[in-house]
């Protein structure tokens, strides 16, 4: 607070490494094109999976961002924190001196984090105990992507590691702006990553029936509110926001992306998988979202939404946008990117915080594709397979994660005069 007005908390970077691209621009690119990042699996031959797709990041190199050393030492969900942190601090022009380090935090989040390190590990030590390597645990815990990225640019400041599932990144950026309105920092490098495309985890969704058996062809894999949706896909990807006091990033003359106004988070308290009845817990966490943002549910003119491609989500989403937005559901767009981007888990946050900043920036709304059966249960405007020329001034992201987490975010074009 400064004179008793609460601190505003604006965007000024953005890092993106996804299935559709290795930087911000390409990825939304694709996005905006209506490509599909998801593929057969190309990693480990994955012939003995019900599921043999997935949205994998092509051509990645950590050697790009980390020294061979360090490469060796970090799983790759810790990779793909940091080299989207770099280029997020990259496109904000932020460099991280002594002077400012203790004012720059950083909150990360991951869903499963280093789960590839623990199955390696596993496996080496059933055949022989002193195989395990000495690196396992702070390769494999979640909070190490918020601790390396700390370590790689000098931030000093409030440091944690958010695991809610599939809310855990979205969850890093709400807190990361209430550590900035509190005071506690004036910076925040905020987001997620996930990698966890291994045989063992893509068998145990299908155990739970949760993904799409699509596997001829996988660019029609995921088709979030489309009737003959079968799943969701499993995709992984890593994404940073740069987020800022306002009255810092003025001092420093920082260009401003949009603004984080509102966020709020619940839980159901209901169910380890699925939804309640109306979604009850996703409508507060979006009227909380909108409350903290001082907003009017008719200002918001798009929501990305959580969109999985399940049975579970798309309907009792959809549902809840009508209990929230009332009429107003009706008159704003949604859509679902992970049609084309598959469900980074708890990387989906970050990344579609930063879809929501670029669409506005660039007066795009990208699309919901594989809309071909509409799904009676599913009949709002989810800008189908073709992306739209619009220019709104608030979006709303939703993210919702096994165990019954909501979070909500509301993102706001950034106007010079504001």
């Amino acid at each position: 607070m400064r004179n008793g007005e609460r601190r505003r908390v604006v965007v000024t970077g953005l890092g993106l490494i996804s299935p559709l691209g290795n930087d911000v621009e390409t990825s939304w690119a694709a996005l905006q094109q209506g490509k599909s990042g998801i593929a057969r699996i190309s990693r480990f031959d994955p012939s003995a999976l019900e599921t043999q797709i997935a949205g994998e990041v092509k051509g990645f190199d950590p050697l790009q961002y980390l020294d061979r050393k360090e490469a060796r030492r970090t799983d790759r969900f810790v990779q793909l924190s940091v080299a989207a942190t770099a280029q997020a601090l990259r496109d904000a022009k932020l460099e991280v001196t002594p002077d400012v380090a203790p004012r720059v935090g950083v909150a990360f989040g991951s869903g499963i984090g280093g789960v590839s390190t623990l199955v390696d590990n596993i496996v080496a030590h059933d055949k022989d105990p002193r195989k395990v390597s000495p690196f396992m645990i702070p390769m494999m815990i979640v909070d190490m992507a918020a601790g390396e990225v700390a370590m790689q640019f000098h931030a000093k400041g409030p440091n944690l590691g958010t695991v809610s599932a599939c809310a855990s990144s979205a969850h890093a950026i709400g807190l990361a702006a209430d550590t900035i309105r509190a005071g506690r920092a004036d910076v925040m490098l905020a987001g997620g990553a996930e990698a966890g495309l291994i045989p063992v985890a893509i068998g145990a969704f299908n155990a739970m029936h949760a993904l799409s058996r699509r596997n001829d062809e996988p660019e029609k894999a995921s088709r979030p509110f489309d009737q003959e949706r079968d799943g969701f896909v499993f995709s992984e990807a890593g994404g940073c926001l740069v987020l800022e006091d306002l009255e810092f990033a003025r001092v420093r003359g920082a260009r401003i992306l949009a603004e984080l106004s509102g966020y709020g988070a619940t839980a159901d308290a209901y169910h380890v998988t699925a939804p309640p009845e109306g979604a009850e817990g996703a409508v507060r966490a979006m009227r909380m979202a909108l409350a903290d943002a001082s907003l009017a549910p008719t200002a918001i003119g798009y929501v990305n939404a959580h969109g999985t491609s399940t049975q579970a989500n798309d309907g009792s989403e959809t549902q809840a946008l009508k209990t929230v937005f009332g009429e107003h559901a009706r008159a704003m767009a949604v859509s679902s990117t992970k049609s084309m981007t598959g469900h980074t888990l708890g990387a989906a946050g970050a990344i579609e915080a930063i879809i929501c900043v670029i669409a506005m920036r660039d007066g795009v709304l990208p699309p919901t594709i594989n809309q071909e059966v509409p799904d009676p249960a599913c009949d709002l405007d989810y800008v189908p397979n073709v992306a739209r020329r619009a220019q709104v001034d608030h979006c709303l992201s939703n993210s919702m994660g096994f165990g019954g987490h909501n979070v909500a975010l509301v993102l706001s074009r950034w106007k010079d005069a504001a």
